[in-house]
């Protein structure tokens, strides 16, 4: 993730997309406790959800940018704390819970990154990964913001080959923003024309996802979520 490049200016859409967020939530929230890590927090909308939750939280966020409204977001939380760089493999510090949300598709070797978690992780302790799915959808938009690629199960399996967890769950939500997405890369000629507008659509949208991907049996949608036990 270069952090002198990268603007985070989608950010604040997607953060105002309320009902995305609590359903992404829903998926994650039962497997963060005790001593948590979050990789590239952004604004910190996930982490005042499960901040609560946790006995101490650290947040690694290397844009400058996010620092500082993190910094001021969290200045009177004393168990949470905030490092303006990357993260590191920690010989002492073991986690409970280290989380990639919608991040790992900005770093090019990702299995650098989850290769460092894994050994930041205690014994039963567990990575959860939030990504965007399918490559086949890639687009401008995901140029635009960093993205190297999207994922699919399959791909992101072969990024922790010979990692050993005791086990792997995954679901792809939001099976109608899938087709949004497709339909939007083939036709739309300006991503950008309306965006906020179309945000604010997409997230109302997501209830009728809520029924399609329990019909799909999570196995279709935009974005993929990935828990990983150690």
């Amino acid at each position: 993730m270069n952090k002198t490049l990268y603007s985070g200016w989608e950010l604040k859409y997607f953060d105002s997309a309320t009902v995305f967020r609590e359903y992404q939530y829903k998926f994650i929230k039962k497997h963060i406790s005790g001593k948590t890590c979050e990789v590239g927090p952004g604004n910190g909308v996930i982490c005042e959800k499960y901040k609560r939750k946790c006995d101490n939280i650290s947040l690694f966020e290397p844009s400058k940018k996010q620092f500082l409204i993190l910094k001021k977001k969290f200045k009177n939380q004393k168990k949470i704390k905030i490092f303006n760089k990357f993260f590191k493999k920690s010989n002492k510090k073991k986690y409970n819970s280290i989380l990639y949300l919608d991040v790992l598709e900005h770093i090019k070797y990702p299995r650098k990154e989850i290769l460092k978690s894994y050994k930041s992780l205690k014994k039963n302790g567990k990575i959860i990964v939030c990504l965007p799915a399918f490559q086949h959808l890639y687009s401008q938009f995901d140029k635009d913001v960093g993205h190297y690629k999207r994922y699919s199960i399959n791909s992101f399996l072969k990024e922790i080959k010979n990692l050993e967890f005791s086990s792997i769950k995954h679901y792809y939500i939001d099976s109608f923003g899938y087709f949004i997405s497709l339909i939007s890369k083939i036709f739309s000629k300006n991503y950008k024309s309306n965006f906020e507008k179309k945000i604010f659509i997409w997230n109302l949208l997501v209830n009728i996802s809520k029924l399609l991907d329990l019909l799909c049996l999570y196995k279709l949608g935009k974005s993929l979520i990935i828990i990983l036990k150690k």
